[in-house]
């Protein structure tokens, strides 16, 4: 009995040893770390197109086992945009999580020779790839969140439900969530969206509605998925008020946990109050799931 008590008290010391060393070597870490600035990284290229690039910002003090990201995608009907216009997104979450690091992305961009999907899905799935390989030098984890609006709300919340490993949470900024919609298919209100839709794709609706399902993060979501934060307009003339109505009530009967906003008053995008609300909002969902 003796015997086995000592061989115990071995083993636990051996065991607090390692521990030791363990933390040690992330104290090491995190101390040697301690010497990165802050950085800004403009126009990285993550593929041969002119249009793959991305704009990095680096944290100072990061590490590979603490520095999440964020990864913004702009809008512009899959066909126009830039990742400038999301330059005041950077600078909000710089001054509000100056621990994060933030990606903003451009992509290859829609035209009527050129179909949008799987190129723009597979351009986030490159660059996130791009990021990982650097991961040692720039210092950052593979642990992201995406902010995305309109077309790039879009694509974060395809994208991240088809991808939910590493991705800790997703903000939509009217997005279309649903393609087959019937307000949509029948509402002569949106008659142009379908119009464009049908262009950049080259599908039909009526002849492959499967296509237009798969597109649609409503259609693909599943109890894996991240946390997801969801803004909408009740005056949007591009996106109907059902599209964030309808991935709510989907959102819910899947147990994610999730935020749903609908300012009745606002269009595709708002300024003033519904702003500094959605700015607020948006804070907190990342301080609890990110």
């Amino acid at each position: 009995m003796e015997y086995l008590k000592n061989k115990c008290n071995k083993i636990f010391i051996c065991f607090l040893f390692i521990l030791g060393l363990y933390s040690c070597s992330e104290d090491a870490e995190i101390q040697l770390n301690k010497n990165l600035q802050k950085q800004e990284k403009i126009n990285v290229s993550y593929g041969t197109d002119t249009a793959q690039k991305y704009d990095l910002y680096l944290p100072a003090d990061r590490s590979k086992s603490f520095t999440k990201f964020f990864v913004l995608i702009h809008g512009g009907s899959w066909i126009s945009g830039d990742k400038s216009d999301l330059n005041y997104l950077v600078q909000s979450l710089q001054n509000n999580f100056s621990e994060y690091a933030i990606v903003n992305l451009n992509y290859r961009l829609a035209s009527l020779t050129r179909n949008a999907f799987p190129m723009q899905l597979n351009d986030i799935e490159s660059a996130i790839s791009h990021l990982k390989s650097n991961a040692e030098t720039n210092q950052i984890s593979e642990n992201s969140a995406f902010i995305g609006i309109s077309a790039g709300a879009h694509l974060s919340m395809l994208y991240s439900y088809q991808n939910p490993i590493n991705v800790e949470m997703i903000c939509s900024i009217v997005g279309p969530t649903n393609f087959t919609d019937p307000n949509y298919l029948d509402n002569p209100d949106f008659n142009n969206f379908v119009l464009g839709l049908q262009l950049i794709t080259g599908e039909n609706f009526e002849t492959n509605p499967r296509y237009f399902e798969n597109l649609s993060p409503y259609h693909i979501v599943t109890e894996s998925a991240p946390p997801t934060i969801l803004f909408y307009g009740g005056k949007d003339e591009l996106v109907p008020t059902s599209q964030g109505i309808d991935l709510d009530i989907k959102l819910s009967e899947l147990n994610i946990d999730h935020e749903f906003t609908l300012y009745e008053n606002e269009g595709h995008g708002w300024q003033g109050q519904s702003a500094i609300d959605t700015n607020n909002k948006l804070i907190s969902f990342i301080k609890k799931h990110f």
